[in-house]
């Protein structure tokens, strides 16, 4: 289903890095438009927002490398719930493994977006990453590229 513009988009992320937090918030900030964004610091506190939360996420984005519940694992906790099927999960890494990333894929990641050094490529990368969620333009799995 296509959204349309004005429709707000809420973005569930998991990232227990304060600083990345930070600035994944800002980099969503500068993308514009109507966008929320809720912060969890691990895997567990985020699948308990999923059982408990009246307002269900457009997208969840998860850190790969965790305490707690990693991302790996938390995705196989969204995968195994069958309410939870329809939302797209953004894997987020600075881990950049082929091997691993296919596994992701096959355990039910939609995209598979690597931890870009700089602030702009960050913005650029996520507001490529919603763009292709809203629009459904990169339905399976993809893996976000951009150019340093």
């Amino acid at each position: 289903m296509t959204m349309k513009e004005d429709d707000e988009f809420h973005l569930f992320m998991a990232e227990d890095d304060l600083e990345d937090q930070q600035i994944f918030r800002e980099a969503i900030a500068n993308i514009g438009g109507n966008l929320k964004v809720t912060m969890f610091s691990n895997g567990i506190d985020l699948m308990e927002a999923l059982h408990t939360s009246s307002d269900s996420p457009n997208v969840i984005i998860l850190d790969l490398l965790m305490p707690k519940l990693n991302g790996e694992e938390t995705l196989a906790k969204i995968r195994s719930i069958e309410a939870f099927d329809d939302i797209p999960v953004v894997i987020f890494s600075n881990e950049y493994n082929i091997d691993r990333i296919s596994n992701l894929f096959e355990n039910g990641a939609n995209r598979y977006l690597h931890k870009p050094n700089s602030f702009k490529t960050l913005t650029y990368a996520l507001k490529r990453t919603i763009e292709s969620i809203k629009n459904n333009t990169l339905g399976g799995t993809a893996i976000i590229n951009y150019v340093e």
